[in-house]
């Protein structure tokens, strides 16, 4: 092997690593149309290994970022000239509404061109398998080490696509049918409820909306349409960047506000004051409701970084509690093998029975609007009972950059842990994801790398907000 092959293998094998979820990067770095063209004959080449003999489909999505719908067409022709039939989205659209394109046209694979909610400035590509979940870590390994294989040799730049194996596709009829059944619009159209709805310029536009409108359920909408800096902020469903949606519902008497991500599969809830609520109160209400009042009953899943409060749910109903590492990918796995009714993750990533094995804000945010229906309470009386009845939980989240410095401290922290930590005793030690230390009373604390960015990011939760900033405040105190 040529000084420059190896040169050129050690690039991609740096640049192009499938994460948290997915492929992300910053664009005109390491997320480039040349990288990009390999990333997708990798997985070309990968779905023909693993379907042999078979004439394989993808369905191609991309979100309402800078480049793109470009970059899904430059997919489609890298997969149409190794004659895979490209189903390729007629406009942007939501994650699960192309999950749900995948299982219904029985495809091998679907692509989206995505970043979630990472910044303007970053991009990146998202890789779900013939059951609509994203794939797991041991299947995006494989396509992997095609990368690295395929990154030794020139790659083909078809300038147009085999038109025989494109077909254009409309994913959003399919989504709004399928969600239609599944929520209490009756309920909620009763109610007489006042929904104000943030679409942060991203894929929801014409999905969350629309399916409010045509239930007849008032709706006040910001933000929905496209721009691809996304009003100057992080299209993220975080307090900082919902002040507008909470100035909306004040302004205009909502009873609910719902917000959603860039590419539609994060959530984020407003309350009839304009109060931002923090998603782990949203996925412990809503799990609290579906066993509570629609008598739900099976395993439950929550990921290493997400309150406790599911685990008390878990406790007083009696159901099976299942702790994956961050990534919905894993508990996506856990609904396919239809181990859990629930999961929930702190990032508002949620999953239902029967619903999609993949996450899904929209779906969420309606079936806030329907708890609140059912049983007549605002959003402060629900969260006020929820407190009665499990007692309160302070959690709280902060990121440093990664450097070698940091990488070292961690990676020695997971390897010999304390016994005693912020003057507590450690009752016992994970290392799922990273490590976490946990304490009497549900308390906890969470070091872990960033699989999306260059982070290393702390979590704690605790009884008090003064013990949260005190374990927040120790935990990265320990990797300066």
């Amino acid at each position: 092997m040529s000084c420059f092959s190896l040169f050129l293998m050690l690039i991609f094998k740096k640049m192009i690593k499938f994460g948290t979820s997915g492929w992300r990067a910053v664009m005109g770095e390491e997320f480039t149309f040349s990288n990009v063209r390999v990333v997708v004959l990798a997985i070309a080449h990968y779905l023909r290994k693993r379907f042999p003999g078979r004439q394989a489909s993808v369905v191609v999505n991309y979100d309402t970022r800078f480049l793109s719908e470009r970059f899904a067409t430059e997919a489609a022709k890298i997969l149409s000239h190794n004659r895979i039939h490209v189903l390729l989205a007629d406009r942007d659209a939501p994650s699960q509404a192309q999950a749900l394109q995948i299982i219904k046209r029985e495809a091998q694979a679907g692509i989206n061109f995505t970043a979630s909610f990472n910044p303007p400035e970053y991009n990146g590509l998202k890789l779900n398998l013939e059951t609509g979940a994203p794939a797991l870590p041991h299947e995006t390994d494989r396509v992997e080490d095609e990368i690295r294989r395929l990154s030794k040799y020139p790659v083909l730049c078809p300038y147009y696509p085999k038109a025989e194996y494109v077909e254009k596709i409309d994913l959003q009829e399919d989504y709004l049918e399928f969600i239609q059944n599944k929520i209490d619009f009756a309920s909620i159209q009763k109610s007489r409820l006042k929904i104000g709805v943030d679409l942060l310029y991203g894929t929801s536009r014409e999905y969350l909306d629309e399916i409010l409108e045509e239930n007849d359920i008032p709706v006040e909408e910001i933000h929905g349409y496209v721009d691809p800096y996304f009003g100057g902020v992080v299209p993220s469903c975080s307090e900082d960047n919902l002040k507008e949606l909470k100035k909306l519902v004040k302004e205009k008497q909502c009873n609910l506000g719902i917000a959603t991500d860039a590419d539609g599969d994060r959530f984020g809830i407003v309350d009839e004051k304009g109060n931002f609520i923090i998603q782990n109160f949203i996925l412990a209400l809503l799990l609290d409701y579906l066993v509570r009042v629609k008598s739900w009953q099976g395993g439950v899943a929550r990921s290493v970084a997400t309150t406790h409060l599911i685990d008390r749910i878990a406790r007083r109903f009696s159901l099976p509690l299942f702790k994956t590492p961050v990534g919905f990918k894993y508990m996506a796995d856990l609904f396919l093998r239809r181990q859990i009714i629930f999961g929930g993750e702190e990032s508002a990533c949620i999953a239902f029975k029967d619903h999609l094995p993949e996450k899904d804000g929209i779906f969420a945010g309606l079936l806030v609007a329907e708890m609140m229906a059912v049983t007549g309470k605002s959003l402060a009386e629900l969260r006020a009972d929820l407190s009665r009845e499990y007692g309160k939980k302070y959690g709280g989240q902060k990121n440093i950059p990664l450097n070698p410095k940091n990488e070292r401290k961690l990676t020695e922290l997971i390897l010999n842990p304390p016994q005693r930590l912020a003057g507590r005793k450690v009752v016992t030690t994970e290392r799922i994801d990273g490590i976490k230390f946990d304490f009497d009373d549900d308390d906890w604390l969470l070091l872990r790398f960033s699989g999306t960015e260059p982070l290393i990011r702390c979590y704690a939760e605790a009884e008090s907000k003064k013990e949260l900033e005190k374990l927040l405040a120790h935990g990265l105190a320990g990797l300066v």
